[in-house]
């Protein structure tokens, strides 16, 4: 089958499964159709575990939707079939190539659609097809109208076969969804990659070049290497005191200050911005002066023992944080914003790591972003497969800390469990709980396609 086949095949899929339907499994069952005819159509280019690994999260990531029908749960799906496409159809270009070309095939594809010669099959002149086509269908089916016609004119019961009858479909409807259908399906399955990128896959290796490791490359025109290198040194002593400042005055706040506690909170999250900040520019850093022949420079020793210490350094204010973040929940409870802190640092800490890999090892740049982008997708797959708002309320209601009833009920997929506290405690969740299962009975209303499957194991109430 050629990639057209495909095209259409996902286009008619599309249609059928969203017409008069919301968004629910719907998209779950399109994810999986994806996946099986990515399969189908490079089995022949499943050499590596990576493939396989790639499908089994596919899959995994249209079964998490299905079940939750949330905006984690689909993003993991969408990045988990682009991943797949992208690396059975291109496994020679970096997976850093693949959301940037997503981005710029779905503006390319508005009139890439209508270059008609790039995709339709050229016609081929066969005299022996047109015969057939002509003494097989056009000549039967021609008689087979005729007579139709006459035989309606003297036959009411006979014409009624054909007139009373009414399709009740909504031609809008279904225009608007083949057009989207084909769009989505052209831009995966037949999507343009520039020539720049096959020139430039290079650029994304991991490790450097021979003749890379012999080029070192001032930043500055007007500074020679010596300088350049003894500017680096003078930088990085003067961020690492100035990062011991700051860490002692930091844990001195957190730790011996007494905060008032309706502005805990507030000082909680100005203090995490900043250390997520401080992170960025400290990779930024290591970034800017180990690049290219500089990570094979003799004579750049201090400069990667000065580095080194600065990622320690910044390792040691992210621990103090975390430390700070688990009191601040011990007290305070869980909340999805206290999640997503913990889920920044851990980030962060990994990205030290690798920011301190790539120099003892030294690796590319690339190859800092390379990793961070496979850790970003498994953290978003993390996040679809898990029931957060389950586990925040049996935390909070275990340690009894953050269990006020409009809080519990703004909390998602969580119903059972807040159902029965709120019942033995007789709590009210007011507007936002009657809010709340107006949406269970709306979820449980909808037809087959439209549902998430998660509210059909929610008892009515």
């Amino acid at each position: 089958m050629k990639k057209l086949h495909f095209i259409l095949t996902s286009s008619l899929v599309f249609t059928l499964l969203f017409y008069n339907e919301d968004l629910g499994l719907n998209w779950a069952i399109f994810g999986m159709v994806q996946t099986v005819l990515i399969c189908y159509f490079f089995q022949e280019k499943f050499t590596s575990r990576m493939h396989l690994l790639l499908v089994v999260t596919s899959v995994m990531s249209c079964f998490a939707f299905a079940w939750y029908g949330d905006l984690s749960s689909f993003f993991a799906m969408a990045l988990s079939i682009i991943f797949l496409q992208f690396k059975t159809q291109e496994p020679k270009l970096k997976l850093l190539q693949a959301l940037p070309l997503v981005f710029i095939n779905g503006i390319a594809s508005l009139w890439r659609i209508f270059m008609f010669s790039q995709y339709l099959p050229k016609p081929k002149i066969n005299n022996g097809f047109a015969k057939k086509l002509i003494a097989y269908f056009v000549i039967p089916f021609l008689f087979l109208g005729l007579f139709l016609i006459v035989y309606s004119f003297g036959s009411d019961h006979f014409s009624s076969f054909f007139t009373d009858y009414y399709l009740d479909i909504d031609p809008w409807q279904v225009f608007v969804l083949t057009v989207l259908g084909f769009f989505i399906s052209f831009t995966l399955w037949n999507y343009w990659i520039p020539e720049v990128c096959y020139k430039k896959n290079d650029l994304l290796d991991n490790d450097f070049k021979d003749e890379a490791k012999m080029q070192n490359l001032n930043s500055f025109s007007f500074l020679d290497l010596d300088f350049e290198r003894k500017s680096g040194e003078i930088t990085l002593v003067l961020l690492n005191v100035m990062l011991l400042v700051f860490i002692a005055t930091y844990n001195y706040e957190q730790f011996f200050e007494t905060i008032q506690t309706s502005t805990l909170s507030a000082a909680t999250h100005e203090r995490v911005n900043a250390v997520i900040f401080s992170i960025v520019m400290a990779v930024g850093v290591v970034l800017f002066y180990f690049k290219g022949g500089f990570n094979f420079d003799v004579k750049a020793n201090n400069l990667k023992r000065l580095a080194k210490i600065w990622i320690l350094l910044n390792g040691i204010l992210i621990i103090s944080t975390l430390i700070k973040n688990s009191e601040y929940i011990s007290n305070f409870g869980f909340t999805y914003k206290r999640v997503g802190v913990f889920a920044f640092l851990i980030s962060a800490i990994i990205g030290l790591i690798f920011t301190f890999l790539k120099i003892i090892n030294q690796k590319t740049n690339a190859y800092l972003f390379s990793q961070m982008v496979w850790y970003f997708y498994g953290t978003i797959l993390l996040c679809s497969f898990v029931n957060w708002g389950n586990l925040i309320t049996n935390y909070n209601i275990s340690v009894n800390k953050g269990v006020e009833p409009m809080f519990l009920s703004g909390l998602n997929f969580n119903d059972e469990i807040r159902r029965d506290y709120f019942l033995r405690n007789n709590l009210n969740g007011q507007y936002i709980e009657l809010t709340r299962e107006k949406e269970i009975s709306r979820m449980q209303s909808n037809s087959f396609l439209s549902k998430a499957l998660y509210y059909e194991f929610v008892t009515s109430k």
